[in-house]
C-alpha cells in the first residue's frame, strides 16, 4: 500500500525569503520597478499637493483682504439719532466662539490741528480716535513710515496719522509735531492707505490710556473690528447686533459679509473641484504605470516560475510569493514616491512664497495604494503562471 507524498507547507520566513529572491537577485530590475511605482504615486502627492497650496494660498489672500473682517458700530434709533454702543459690547463679542479676535477704535472731544496758531473751525474734517494697540493685526493695515503705538506711548502724548490726515496737516515725515487737544504731540508713524478702514486714513491715532486721560474718551468702543471663522462670518454677524447691546439689538450697526466671502466661497469650491480631478487623474496615471511596471516584471519571470513548478513547487506558494513580492515593490514604491511628491510640495510652495499642503489622507493612502495596486498588478499573471503547466510556462518564457 502506498501512501500519498506529504504536501510541503512554507513557514512564513521561508515565504518572507522566497518573496525577497527577485529583489536580491535582479537588482536593476527591482531598483527600475520600485521607480516606475514611486513616480506614480509622487504624481499624484505632488498635483495635489501643489494644488492644495494653491488654494491655500489663495483663500488666506483673500482673508487678509477682509473676507472674514466685521465691522460693529453705532445704529440709529427711530429719530436718526446715534445709538452709543454699551461699555461691555467689545468684550461680550470677544466672547463669541467663532470669533478669532477683536480690536478697537474709542472716539474722543479732541481736535488735531497742524499747530496752535489754526483757526479751531478749520479742522479738515479730521477725527481723533483712541486705538487699540493691535489694531494693526486685526486690520491687516500697514505702516508707510514710521512706528506704531506701543505699550509705553500708548500713554505719552504721540499719534500715528492716516495718509490723508498727514496729507491735509502737511506732516511728510515721522517725528514732526501737530497740535492735538490743546497740546503738542509728535507724530510716531503714518498710516499707508487701508480699503478695509477707510475712516482711519482721516484719523489722528493715540493710546487708549491717554485718550481717556486727557482727550475726553470716555473708554467706550466707537467701532468694533471682529475676525472670524471664514466659513462661520454669517453666523457671528447674525448674533452680532444681540450681542453687542442686548437690550437694543436694532440699534448696532453691522456690516454685511464682504463681497470677498462670496467670492472666497466660490473659489474654494472651485479649486478643490479642481484639486480632486487632477488627483483622480493623477492616480488613474500612477496606477496604470504601477500595473504596467508590475506585470511586465512578473511575465518576464515565467521561465522561473515554470522552473519551479517542474521541481514540485505548488501553484499555491508560488502566487504567494510572488504577491509577497509584489507587495514589498509597491510598499518601497509608496514610501519613495510619498517621501518624492513630499519634498516637490515643500519646494514648490517655498519658491512660490506658499504655505506647503500635503494633505494626511495622500499620506496614509500613497503607500496604502500602491501595495493594492502592485499586489493586485502582480498576482494575476502570477496566478495564471503558476497555473499553467510546467511545460507550457517554460515554453512561454
Amino acid at each position: 500500500m502506498t501512501t500519498a507524498p506529504r504536501r510541503t507547507r512554507l513557514r512564513p520566513t521561508d515565504l518572507l525569503r522566497l518573496g525577497m529572491i527577485g529583489p536580491r537577485t535582479r537588482r536593476t530590475r527591482s531598483a527600475l520597478s520600485a521607480l516606475g511605482i514611486a513616480l506614480g504615486i509622487a504624481a499624484v502627492i505632488a498635483v495635489t499637493g501643489i494644488s492644495l497650496s494653491n488654494q491655500a494660498h489663495l483663500l488666506a489672500r483673500l482673508d487678509q483682504l477682509g473676507s472674514n473682517l466685521i465691522t460693529v458700530g453705532p445704529g440709529k434709533d427711530a429719530e436718526q439719532r446715534p445709538v452709543p454702543l454699551p461699555a461691555t459690547a467689545e468684550k461680550m463679542l470677544a466672547d463669541i466662539a467663532p470669533v478669532q479676535r477683536v480690536t478697537a477704535t474709542g472716539a474722543t472731544k479732541a481736535e488735531v490741528y497742524r499747530n496752535d496758531l489754526v483757526p479751531k473751525e478749520q479742522t479738515g474734517s479730521l477725527s481723533v480716535l483712541a486705538a487699540r494697540l493691535d489694531l494693526l493685526d486685526v486690520l491687516h493695515a500697514k505702516l508707510r513710515s514710521g512706528t506704531w503705538l506701543d505699550r509705553a506711548g500708548e500713554r505719552l502724548p504721540v499719534t500715528v496719522l492716516g495718509d490723508q490726515a498727514a496729507e491735509r496737516l502737511g506732516v511728510t515725515a515721522p517725528g514732526e509735531r501737530v497740535w492735538l487737544g490743546g497740546q503738542s504731540y509728535v507724530v510716531t508713524g503714518i498710516l499707508a492707505p487701508n480699503e478695509l478702514a477707510p475712516e482711519l486714513g482721516t484719523a489722528a491715532l493715540v493710546g487708549w490710556p491717554q485718550a481717556t486721560a486727557h482727550l475726553g474718551a470716555d473708554g467706550t468702543a466707537a467701532t468694533i473690528y471682529l475676525r472670524s471663522y471664514p466659513e462661520r462670518v454669517p453666523d457671528v454677524q447674525a448674533v452680532a447686533g444681540a450681542t453687542a447691546n442686548p437690550a437694543n439689538p436694532s440699534g448696532v450697526a453691522v456690516s454685511r459679509p464682504s463681497d470677498l466671502l462670496t467670492a472666497r466661497g466660490e473659489a474654494k469650491d472651485a479649486l478643490t473641484g479642481l484639486v480632486l480631478s487632477l488627483a483622480a487623474v493623477a492616480l488613474l496615471v500612477g496606477g496604470v504605470g504601477i500595473a504596467n511596471t508590475m506585470v511586465v516584471g512578473v511575465m518576464e519571470r515565467r521561465g522561473e516560475i515554470g522552473l519551479r513548478r517542474a521541481l514540485g513547487a505548488r501553484g499555491g506558494q508560488i502566487a504567494a510569493q510572488f504577491l509577497l513580492e509584489a507587495v514589498l515593490m509597491g510598499f518601497v514604491g509608496g514610501i519613495g514616491g510619498l517621501v518624492m511628491g513630499a519634498l516637490t510640495v515643500y519646494g514648490y510652495a517655498l519658491a512660490q512664497g506658499w504655505p506647503a499642503a500635503v494633505p494626511l489622507s495622500m499620506v496614509v493612502a500613497g503607500p496604502v495604494v500602491s501595495v493594492v495596486v502592485a499586489a493586485l498588478a502582480g498576482i494575476y499573471p502570477a496566478l495564471r503562471a503558476a497555473g499553467s503547466s510546467p511545460t507550457d510556462a517554460l515554453r512561454s518564457a
